[in-house]
């Protein structure tokens, strides 16, 4: 299968164009580096054997981005590419909204014109907002706290009317919970460009010295220690989501919905303690007060994905975080 990978270069979409390699497909990268480097390409070939076709477009670029889809026939679209920051979300919404809905728009109408009919979308498990019930299953009400998480919720609609106009388009949305660790060959990870808005690359930047602790933003929310929870999973785990999610668009048309998480809650404090464990370092830490747009806990119930998809996570969070702290000390190698 010919897929187009958008963000592909970003951290989780260039843990799932490896995996697509291995799984014998054709990819093509779209991004324009925003949060990425273009040595991930050389990166993919060193994992894969394999060099990638790339082009360094901004999807916002309709014309540009129309390049690729005339320059290259394909089946599939996986849709990573767009702004991801809760909380600079929340500082700069209008920013959000232009980048996130103009970029899909953009992809889904060349789609539309161009006859590719299978779109896998990156969601997330912000579109659950606050829940009153956990787990999380595909079911339950749907609302946003944050403009990052009411993007992501805007294209699901937009997918929805899309999918009733058009009988003929196949679409996963996958909602993600919360993606860390590494690939095993410590070549790929989470690297983010400037200060991580996430909270495993800001640990591991203590754990490394280059900061000097780690705020924690809120101790006093509804959970086991007072921090927030949620449902980590191993970037490979939900990058293996995705060739699960094609193909079972091979056999099902129609909008289809499903959750990638493991289905347990780890709050702050566990990841800092667990890291520290793997690490051997001392990551110290101040608590905060809360960060606009945060909520106490979020976990999935990832039953419907085991049973449509046949998928399952496999790995723990002292795995994640070892392979984090691996890719971690590669990365210091070089500098």
């Amino acid at each position: 299968m010919d897929i187009l990978v958008t963000g592909g270069t970003g951290y989780i979409g260039s843990h799932t164009v490896v995996e697509l390699i291995k799984a014998g497909h054709n990819v093509i990268i779209v991004d324009n580096l925003y949060n990425s480097t273009i040595d991930v390409i050389d990166k993919i070939e060193t994992i894969t054997g394999k060099r990638v076709k790339f082009y360094q477009i901004d999807l916002c670029d309709k014309k540009k981005t129309e390049l690729i889809f005339k320059e290259n026939k394909m089946d599939s679209v996986i849709h990573f590419a767009g702004y991801k920051a809760v909380g600079e979300s929340v500082m700069k919404p209008l920013m959000y909204f232009q980048n996130n809905l103009v970029s899909t728009m953009n992809v889904l109408e060349l789609m539309v014109d161009y006859h590719v009919n299978q779109f896998v979308f990156s969601s997330s498990a912000t579109v659950y907002g606050n829940p009153d019930v956990l787990p999380i299953n595909e079911l339950s009400p749907l609302s946003v706290t944050n403009p990052y998480g009411r993007s992501k919720l805007m294209i699901e609609e937009i997918l929805g009317d899309l999918s009733k106009s058009n009988p003929n388009m196949k679409i996963s949305v996958l909602r993600y919970f919360n993606p860390v660790g590494a690939h095993e060959s410590g070549l790929i990870g989470e690297d983010p460009n400037g200060i991580p808005n996430n909270l495993v690359p800001y640990v591991s930047r203590v754990a490394t010295g280059q900061y000097d602790k780690v705020n924690v933003f809120g101790d006093d929310y509804d959970t086991i220690d007072g921090t927030g929870v949620r449902d980590y999973i191993h970037i490979v785990d939900l990058a293996l989501g995705h060739i699960k999610a094609l193909n079972y668009l091979q056999e099902n048309k129609g909008i289809h919905y499903h959750n990638l998480g493991t289905g347990n809650g780890y709050s702050v404090l566990d990841i800092i303690n667990t890291y520290k464990e793997v690490s051997k370092k001392e990551i110290n830490y101040q608590i905060t007060s809360r960060r606009s747009g945060d909520i106490a806990s979020c976990f999935a119930d990832p039953t419907k994905a085991k049973d449509e998809l046949n998928w399952v996570a496999t790995k723990n969070l002292k795995d994640m975080l070892e392979d984090t702290w691996h890719f971690t000390q590669n990365q210091q190698k070089k500098k």
